[in-house]
């Protein structure tokens, strides 16, 4: 039986294409892929992302327990701020990545992926259950929560026409608590598309009110409801990973690019001394961007080839609706990694040019 969000009913109205997604039957496109990337892009987009998982973290020892559950270092974090951080095993794999929003230091809450919501809540209990630390508790508060993400360079116009809360002073990574069409919701500036935006939490109750605001603010100004299809798409055009894709228990944060949230200099958390080898020794293989210089799609599981040795393998690629290409993200030799170089993607039963590229392959 697949678990459906509190929007299910509208979405069949809009006439969404509905599909399974880490257990949850949700909207892939309303219009199509690529009309909803665009507007995401140009105007704005709206998604329901309420299949996401949210654990709440509590207690005096909360913050010691975070540190040693996560690689980013939370202590940096002020009230109102959130970040972007992973959760290892003791080899260095990622069980997942995860946004962290701290609300004072004895109080968290993590956004994790829907895929791994139950997994991670069992990891997070076992990893509490074998610390030294007793004040701290943990809940899978998913069924609390709805989650909108309204995504675009119309985001923030759009939004400040159903809420008095300053959106200025929401700076990126920041969060606050007010009124948003008169239902209350946590405001976040964050999002997996690379635009400006925010991701808004509220009851489920209320997301139905929410949207159909939401929806109505923005009509005018290009506002459309967007499907996993383009929120996919858009991220792969930032290069943003995606667990199961570019991170899995078989590629670390380091293989992944995600150095900059890998807080090696913190004293402990776990993963630290794999990471901390795998750096010293070098990173044998590392993620780049490819663009196709001739035609053809490459996806997920592709080889790739360079002087004819194959060196790695396709982990996300799409057909770009921005620049009208194929795109991939590859995990490669990372002797093979400087920006210019040619390969080929084995597509099929052809092997189709392509060149690595820097990354974002869109700019902001």
């Amino acid at each position: 039986m697949l678990k459906r969000t509190a929007l299910y009913s509208v979405h069949r109205e809009l006439g969404a294409r509905m599909v399974e997604f880490g257990g949850w039957e949700m909207p892939v496109q309303y219009r199509g892929v690529i009309e909803e990337h665009l507007a995401v892009r140009h105007a704005a987009g709206l998604f329901d992302v309420s299949h996401m998982g949210e654990i709440e973290v509590q207690g005096r020892d909360a913050l010691a327990f975070l540190q040693e559950l996560t690689i980013n270092d939370v202590a940096r974090l002020a009230n109102g701020q959130a970040q972007y951080t992973a959760m290892c095993y003791p080899d260095g794999g990622v069980v997942d990545d995860l946004l962290l929003y701290r609300f004072d230091a004895e109080h968290y809450l993590l956004c994790v992926n829907a895929a791994n919501t139950e997994k991670d809540f069992a990891w997070i209990e076992q990893v509490l259950e074998d610390s030294q630390l007793s004040a701290v508790t943990c809940r899978n508060v998913s069924a609390d929560f709805a989650q909108l993400a309204l995504q675009g360079p119309g985001a923030a116009l759009i939004l400040s026409r159903l809420t008095d809360t300053d959106l200025s002073r929401i700076a990126g990574y920041h969060f606050y608590e007010g009124l948003v069409a008169q239902v209350p919701t946590l405001i976040s500036r964050t999002g997996y598309t690379g635009e400006d935006g925010f991701e808004l939490y509220s009851h489920p109750e209320s997301a139905e009110t929410l949207w159909n605001h939401l929806l109505a603010a923005g009509r005018e100004d290009g506002l459309v409801p967007v499907g996993l299809g383009a929120r996919d798409t858009l991220r792969l055009e930032m290069k943003y990973p995606l667990y199961g894709h570019e991170l899995s228990p078989e590629i670390s944060p380091l293989e992944a690019g995600l150095g900059w949230i890998t807080r090696l200099e913190k004293s402990s958390f776990i993963g630290r001394q794999a990471l901390l080898r795998q750096k010293e020794q070098g990173i044998a293989r590392c993620l780049v961007g490819l663009r196709l210089t001739d035609a053809g799609v490459p996806r997920a599981g592709y080889p790739v080839y360079h002087g004819g040795e194959p060196i790695g393998t396709v982990t996300s690629g799409t057909l770009s609706p921005s620049l009208r290409q194929g795109i991939a993200i590859a995990l490669v030799r990372s002797d093979v990694r400087r920006p210019g170089t040619l390969l080929e993607i084995g597509i099929r039963r052809r092997r189709v040019a392509a060149e690595i590229v820097k990354t974002p392959f869109v700019a902001r």
